[in-house]
């Protein structure tokens, strides 16, 4: 592995066919520390070749990997997620350097990814089928699911070692290969865990990694015969690129793409604990999270009681180095982050907006924004239609829970929303007219290991997690058999 200036961190190898290695394609990504702008050292792309090798590998790798017993994969699995919690502070520390995250914040994903994955190992045994009966005498119909074959998995850079993990569990449990391509800008992180499940048992072939550009990578992927599915999580652009690629190819597909998740708080709501939870939910990981709450839509009633508590709660968060233990929230990704977050926060302002707080960048060195919260934004401006990905809160004062309906819905995204009432009539509401993949009320834990987790119109389709997520990587075949 390459060394870089930091002495904790090196920059990961390829692991194709069971084989540490470079990539051998003359291109390479720079990875910067988005604290202190300091390059952590040069990320070899994956060539042509080094596709094709990983492509064979993986389907050799299915071969043999779909014949292990369901409960053998899950105790390699369930190995996998020990090495995974044993390495947890050295894995968090590798993904604060690459991605900015309070290193408690990183702790955190790795512990989620580790239960997300141990959860898909325990469900590799309960892959059941059933027998039909049949219409005709001596007949028997039975129905069993089997691995849909190789996989394409896809992760982003915002939650590497989470988003991969998801993608990664479904895909062993359910007896398939895969080859994953995690975002260039946080490859390590993503590499210590293949590292786990290489030292837990996993054969050669069956676990395949690669890094380069995204278009590269995946024009080579989806067009090869072998691999059967693809897993995305990422922009709404990007994931449409995909599913035309796929469509081209007869693939399985699943889409986990942007977010711009509504906030419905209405006048009968336990004010202080929407707050505190939401603002909290909201700067996690300074706002770079596809169900990260965006668009707030309060009650007149307690409109400005509610924007007074946001605006202390943001105005109050230390913002720093992730490996700070003071740093409540660290820096945005990248540069590019960066300029878009103050581009739509100027855009707001021209329009009349009002910032309660923050609304600036923090020093000249390092991609430190501070936590933001406009209200007053005007439906024109491009931060209430756009996904954010920032510490940007949008609050908006609505008349009834007609009105925060209708706003909540005026996006062409649906991932994740959230609402605050006490009202059953109001929940009920909610529950049948807000378009979105996952709707959380009076709480805001979207994201569970045993529920499925997806967007609606612009947000993707298919499921992570949960028996549907695992659903996503088996095919069903139905066998007549007459006696």
């Amino acid at each position: 592995m390459t060394q870089s200036n930091d002495a904790a961190y090196n920059v990961p190898q390829q692991y194709i066919d069971g084989i540490w290695r470079e990539g051998t394609a003359t291109t390479a990504t720079r990875i910067v520390n988005p604290a202190t702008e300091a390059v952590l050292g040069e990320l070899s792309h994956a060539s042509s070749s080094d596709l094709d090798e990983a492509i064979l590998a993986a389907k050799a790798g299915f071969a043999l990997w779909r014949k292990v017993t369901p409960y053998e994969r899950g105790r390699l699995i369930e190995r996998a997620v020990a090495l995974m919690l044993e390495r947890r502070e050295h894995i968090a520390r590798l993904i604060t350097l690459e991605q900015g995250k309070p290193l408690v914040q990183a702790c955190a994903e790795v512990t989620v990814a580790a239960d997300m994955i141990k959860w898909y190992g325990e469900q590799a045994r309960r892959i059941y089928g059933r027998i039909v009966p049949s219409q005709f005498a001596g007949a028997q119909i039975f129905v069993q699911k089997e691995p849909v074959g190789p996989c394409a998995l896809f992760s982003p850079w915002n939650m590497p070692v989470l988003l991969a993990g998801r993608k990664l569990g479904g895909a062993l449990a359910a007896g398939c290969s895969c080859v994953i391509k995690p975002a260039e800008e946080t490859p390590a992180g993503v590499a210590a865990m293949v590292a786990c499940f290489v030292e837990a048992g996993v054969p050669a072939g069956v676990i395949n990694l690669v890094f380069g550009q995204p278009a590269d990578v995946s024009s080579r992927l989806l067009a090869s015969p072998v691999i059967r599915k693809v897993s995305f999580t990422g922009s709404v652009a990007v994931g449409k690129l995909l599913a035309r690629q796929g469509a081209d190819n007869l693939k399985q597909v699943t889409l986990e793409l942007g977010g711009h998740a509504p906030v419905i708080v209405m006048g009968d709501a336990d004010i202080d604990s929407a707050v505190a939870q939401t603002a909290a939910a909201k700067f996690r990981n300074a706002g770079q999270v596809c169900l990260s709450p965006t668009r707030f839509f309060v009650e007149s009633s307690v409109y400005e009681q509610f924007v007074d508590a946001f605006g202390k709660y943001a105005s109050q968060l230390r913002v720093g180095n992730g490996l700070d233990p003071e740093t409540q929230m660290g820096p945005l990704a990248s540069d590019r982050r960066l300029l878009g977050v103050q581009s739509l926060v100027d855009d707001a302002v021209q329009q009349g907006s009002t910032i309660v707080s923050g609304g600036t960048r923090i020093g000249d060195r390092g991609f430190f924004y501070a936590p933001t919260v406009l209200c007053d934004v005007p439906a024109s401006a491009r931060a209430t239609c756009e996904e954010a990905f920032g510490p940007i809160a949008l609050i908006t004062p609505v008349a009834d829970v007609d009105e925060a309906i209708s706003a909540a819905n005026a996006s062409e995204l649906g991932l994740a929303s959230y609402a605050f009432t006490d009202s059953a009539a109001a929940q009920a509401r909610l529950a049948s007219e807000i378009e979105a993949g996952v709707l959380a009320i009076n709480n805001i834990a979207v994201s569970v290991a045993e529920a499925p987790f997806g967007g609606v119109k612009d947000s993707g389709y298919g499921y992570e997690s949960g028996e549907e997520g695992l659903e996503g990587y088996l095919h069903t075949k139905t066998i007549h058999r007459q006696a």
